[in-house]
């Protein structure tokens, strides 16, 4: 369990998870019909920024809930958008999780309301069908999905190194608020090692 908890401290490194990232070319190739970076300088820092962030959006994205399939497509989504507007954007860390977030909802809610024929997915390697979960990130995502989305929103968060005071203003919450949902996330947390320990014994 010390080995669990200690990955659900606020004040750790958030850990990169195993990803093997295939750049997707329908993203970075930049469509001319969208505005992008003027200058290369920029445009280097974008795809780095890609390189660097996409696998962790993606387990961001899941740990509200969503399947693989999901998080790949609302962290793209959110890549899309950052690229149309990187210059303006100060904070990219924060506002592509925000972003990817939203885009989670929309496609949740464009599967209540399904079109006729849905298009196939972009090419290019879906950056969570490589994600490797181990035996506890898979425990979290999967109790995660189970609490409401204000403790799995705290959660997070603070896993991918926000501090209250900043997830509390991201989420439009007050950090006592933040403190509270990531507590009642981390007792839930718990409870669900110690059974899975139980059973393994």
């Amino acid at each position: 369990m010390a080995v669990l908890m200690s990955e659900l401290q606020p004040d750790d490194p958030p850990r990169t998870p195993t990803v093997s990232l295939r750049r997707s070319s329908s993203l970075l190739a930049a469509p001319t019909a969208l505005r992008h970076p003027a200058h290369s300088a920029a445009r280097t820092a974008f795809a780095e920024c890609y390189e660097r962030i996409m696998p962790r959006l993606v387990v961001f994205v899941m740990r509200h809930g969503a399947d693989s399939h999901q998080a790949a497509e609302a962290a793209q989504a959110a890549f899309a958008l950052a690229w149309e507007r990187w210059e303006s954007i100060e904070h990219p860390h924060a506002w592509l999780r925000k972003v990817a977030f939203r885009q989670l909802l929309k496609l949740r809610e464009q599967r209540e309301h399904p079109a006729e024929e849905l298009p196939d997915p972009p090419g290019g390697l879906c950056p969570a069908q490589a994600v490797e979960l181990g035996a506890q990130e898979a425990l979290i995502l999967r109790v995660l999905r189970s609490l409401p989305m204000r403790q799995r929103q705290a959660f997070a968060w603070t896993f991918d190194g926000f501090s209250p005071q900043e997830t509390a203003v991201h989420l439009g919450m007050t950090p006592e608020a933040v403190r509270q949902n990531l507590a009642r996330a981390r007792r839930s947390l718990k409870q669900a090692w110690e059974t899975m320990k139980e059973q393994d014994t």
